[in-house]
């Protein structure tokens, strides 16, 4: 039996139906009060997952205001089993973004021996891995086939800090997502061609305009950090969320 069997219902139906929202507080985010206000407007906003820092208590922390399941995002692999212990329902090597400032990048053999040494530890896990964007897409499509080879249940790809748009407004937003949006639509196509079906999440660089192109591309589901969590009212978050799950809703009323 597949370990995506073990999540929520409501999840799993919105990974098959391609139409999941996760919003990710930040991987280096242990701002009680910051994951806390992210955490209940993800909830109010009708997002499908959380993603946290891996720490158990904020894990207990969203899962309570929140009412989602909770991903933990890290790359430590010792720092999952006290996080799925605390309730995470799932964990995830990845979320760079914050690291490639610091001039620290992550190759495809470190990304695979994180992804070995996670599943050694937590055979029975559902496993995200996140595929870095530094890589060309088709040392990204190959590593993606390799990660799941080595365990990964699902994939996410990123790209966001990489992508430099000048252009305003909607074009933009679209220039903003164009890295992600090409490693989702490369990668979907990669695993389908070696009869893997493994789902694919898109995030990195996301916003209402470019959610439906992310679907479209292949995606089954997306993630949205910033767009949400570097607000600072609630009331914007929750906005933005339902925003974001509108979004998505129109993806699935088209497709129907």
């Amino acid at each position: 039996m597949s370990r995506l069997a073990q999540l929520p219902a409501a999840l799993r139906l919105a990974l098959t139906e391609r139409r999941a929202l996760k919003v990710i507080a930040g991987l280096t985010n242990f701002d009680a009060a910051s994951v806390e206000r992210i955490s209940r407007a993800a909830g109010l906003g009708g997002a499908d997952l959380i993603d946290v820092a891996c720490d158990p208590e904020l894990v207990r922390l969203a899962a309570r205001v929140s009412g989602l399941p909770i991903c933990v995002s890290a790359v430590d692999p010792e720092l999952f089993p006290a996080a799925v212990a605390a309730g995470a329902a799932l964990v995830e090597i990845g979320n760079y973004d914050a690291f490639y400032p610091l001039g620290r990048v992550f190759d495809a053999a470190e990304v695979l021996d994180l992804t070995r040494r996670t599943r050694a530890l937590l055979p029975e896990v559902v496993l995200s891995v996140t595929v870095p964007h530094v890589l060309p897409l088709d040392q990204q499509e190959q590593l993606a086939v390799d990660l799941v080879a080595a365990g990964a249940d699902l994939i996410q790809t990123e790209g966001g800090t990489s992508a430099k748009p000048f252009s305003a407004g909607s074009l933009g937003l679209i220039e903003k997502a164009a890295p992600t949006l090409a490693a989702a639509h490369s990668i979907s196509r990669a695993l389908a061609a070696a009869e893997t079906a493994v789902p694919v999440l898109c995030a990195s660089g996301l916003s209402a305009v470019t959610l439906p192109m992310a679907i479209a591309a292949g995606a089954a589901g997306v993630g949205v950090g910033s767009a949400v969590n570097k607000l600072g009212d609630e009331l914007a978050m929750v906005a933005v969320v339902r925003s974001l799950r509108d979004a998505l809703g129109s993806v699935s009323r088209v497709a129907a």
